[in-house]
């Protein structure tokens, strides 16, 4: 009764927390996540060296001053022409994050905590001056890109006495008294995440929980749980005695692997993990590493500790106490290694991918799934009535988890190739490999081929049938994605589509699968992302909607950011998204890095920044600022012809079920207001 009112009070609070993670939409915030400051070294007499520093808020990066065509906003500098001083050379930086991003397909590299940028100069007399210059950047997060921001930079250059003088840039902030900010949840609760590296933790809390489950099944740790359970209950004076030891067992078990999660974010560091994940040589060792794992699972070898460690652990696990049960846990680990040690690798390494505190999160999902059983069987020790006996289907399971280590191994060489834009592991190549590796699984689970260690199979139980035939779907599935199917299911595991030998799959081409409607551009008008007709100008696409009656939906974007693309990509392609934005609405693309230059009598100073606004960039930069008090991209704005807001904006937005239901929303207040 207990444990059923316990596990109803564990269901309605992870529903708690799902649902508040639901309400977290980010709302319109000015953000400003570089601080810059600049500093003077003397070098020699007359020689300098301008130091520029850059300190980048947690989850934001900055671009290098190199970047390919067509890419992100590159970080550049510029300083005034002076009689006092000469260039020598140009801005150098220091090493940052090379990685290849698929959404624009090319190598890009940023920097992200902080960043140095250094300018040589010599004087030309002994007198001290001053030189001023100025920053243009880009930053982006995993949620948002801000619009390329250009601040101004102060040297004071020492005269005879040699002193140096370290001055703090003036930011040239937005008046906090002239824009009204509503406050981000995410940064309310002090915590510097967002929604989406929150979901990230979650999910591999979740997966590493399964992990361990699995890891729980295997032959190594099975056999473990009814000797250890014994132990207790037989070694302890009183039953409440072997309850709390086994719970402090189960205890150090989280605490060995949590200890392993946090030793290798101590050594890589948190950020240079998810740089690391990028690095070619990271991935084809990694890949190499998975496939051994999974021919020791599939019972080609075992892979083993040193056996003088689990002696040593065991001598001191001898001595009983709080220490003795410390070291039968480190026991525990050494000794189930040849089964767990595949599982615990591949965990970290996928943790490595995402950074900050993933491995952390990820061993104490696998430890407590590893530890649960061991203090729930010692609270409840009839329960091992129930368990199952050891047999051939403990093997089984490391079969089933080798094939599954031989897939992942592939994703880690795909994305070497991806980096090294070899093409030589192209989308149709990695999902043929995928329908191989599965293909062969579902054999195996319905006895048409064994392995080494298998015991001999006279009939298939009902379980492995199951399981099967859920394997064999899968690969059914798969089949399409080599025509060119999107195989969402496993989004970001296979190659990109253009990414292949048939960027839009075999018979379809860009404009067939739009869907659009239109047979003429109206005025003013562009086939923007699947050839939705799509306005660059403000007034006359508020005019064209008054036209044909539509609302509106203003689409606050940018030639270079990420997840702006990422929306068009992966939602806007959906045909339930796709229907609305070429049927339902108007929409008005306004790019706050657009680079052209206003006409002379277009310019203005922004009464709200005090900035210049000279380009058509900072135009509609300046009116998301003024109107809707943000300046994170992407952000999209549902409005009527008057420019009224039918719903509360919404920046990046994933899920395409809450897309659409934003959308829907919109145009159902859109059709309510005309009505009245």
């Amino acid at each position: 009764m207990r444990k059923t009112r316990f596990c109803r009070i564990k269901r309605f609070a992870l529903l708690l927390v799902i649902g508040l993670a639901g309400m977290l939409n980010t709302q319109a915030q000015i953000y400003d996540p570089v601080t810059w400051t600049t500093e003077v070294e003397t070098v020699s007499e007359h020689e300098y060296m301008l130091w520029i520093k850059a300190s980048i808020k947690p989850g934001w990066h900055l671009y290098s001053q190199v970047v390919p065509e067509d890419g992100p906003v590159a970080t550049e500098f510029s300083f005034e022409e002076s009689g006092a001083y000469r260039l020598v050379g140009s801005v150098e930086e220091e090493k940052g994050h090379t990685v290849h991003d698929p959404v624009f397909d090319m190598e890009i590299t940023y920097f992200s905590g902080s960043a140095a940028f250094s300018q040589k100069i010599t004087s030309k007399g002994n007198d001290g001056f001053t030189i001023e210059g100025e920053v243009t950047y880009m930053v982006c997060d995993e949620q948002r890109c801000l619009p390329p921001e250009t601040k101004k930079l102060s040297f004071t250059i020492p005269g005879e006495n040699g002193a140096v003088t370290a001055v703090e840039t003036k930011e040239n902030d937005i008046d906090k008294e002239r824009v009204t900010e509503s406050a981000d949840p995410a940064d309310v609760s002090g915590k510097g995440e967002h929604r989406e590296s929150q979901k990230g933790l979650f999910t591999i809390f979740l997966i590493a929980f399964l992990s361990g489950f699995a890891a729980l099944l295997t032959p190594c740790v099975f056999p473990m749980i009814p000797m250890t359970v014994s132990f207790f209950t037989k070694q302890s004076k009183t039953r409440a005695a072997g309850i709390k030891n086994a719970v402090f067992y189960g205890i150090s078990i989280v605490v060995i692997y949590v200890f392993l999660g946090s030793l290798v974010t101590a050594v890589f560091g948190a950020d240079s993990l998810n740089a690391l994940s990028t690095n070619v040589w990271f991935n084809v060792i990694f890949f190499l590493l998975l496939v051994v794992f999974a021919a020791s699972f599939l019972g080609a070898f075992e892979i083993v500790l040193p056996h003088s460690w689990a002696n040593k652990v065991d001598s001191q696990a001898n001595k009983g106490g709080i220490i003795g049960i410390l070291f039968m846990a480190l026991a525990l680990a050494i000794v189930s290694f040849s089964c767990t040690g595949p599982i615990v690798g591949t965990l970290l390494v996928e943790a490595a991918s995402k950074g900050g505190l993933a491995p952390v999160i990820g061993m104490l999902g696998f430890s407590l799934a590893l530890a649960l059983p061991f203090m729930l069987f010692a609270m409840f020790p009839g329960w091992l009535n129930s368990l199952p006996r050891s047999g051939g289907w403990l093997n089984s399971v490391k079969v089933v988890l080798g094939f599954l280590e031989l897939a992942l191994a592939f994703k880690f060489l795909s994305n070497a190739d991806l980096v090294l834009q070899l093409h030589w592991l192209e989308r149709e190549v990695f999902i043929a490999v995928w329908i191989a590796i599965f293909g062969m699984l579902a054999l195996y689970l319905f006895g048409k081929i064994s392995l080494p260690h298998d015991s001999p199979l006279k009939h298939i139980s009902v379980g492995r049938l199951g399981l099967g035939l859920l394997v064999l779907s899968f690969t059914v599935y798969l089949v399409p994605g080599l025509w060119g199917a999107p195989l969402k299911l496993i989004s970001g595991f296979p190659p990109p589509m253009h990414y292949s030998e048939s960027p839009y799959g075999v018979g379809y081409t860009k404009s067939s699968g739009s869907g659009a409607s239109h047979t003429e551009l109206p005025e003013g008008a562009h086939y923007g992302p699947h050839d939705i007709v799509a306005f660059l100008d403000y007034e006359k696409g508020m005019a064209y909607a008054g036209k044909v009656d539509k609302p509106v939906m203003i689409d606050f974007t940018g030639h270079a950011c990420v997840n702006c693309r990422k929306m068009e990509e992966r939602v806007w392609s959906e045909s339930e998204i796709l229907n609305i934005l070429n049927n339902e609405i108007v929409l008005i693309s306004l790019y706050v890095d657009d680079k052209r230059e206003l006409p002379e009598n277009e310019q203005y100073v922004s009464e709200t920044t005090g900035k210049e606004i000279k380009t058509i960039g900072n135009k509609w930069s300046d009116f998301q600022i003024t109107r809707y008090k943000a300046n994170a991209q992407p952000y999209y704005v549902l409005v009527n012809h008057e420019g009224r807001n039918l719903n509360d904006p919404a920046g990046y937005t994933p899920e395409v079920d809450e897309y659409a239901a934003w959308l829907n929303e919109g145009i159902k207040n859109y059709t309510k207001n005309k009505q009245r």
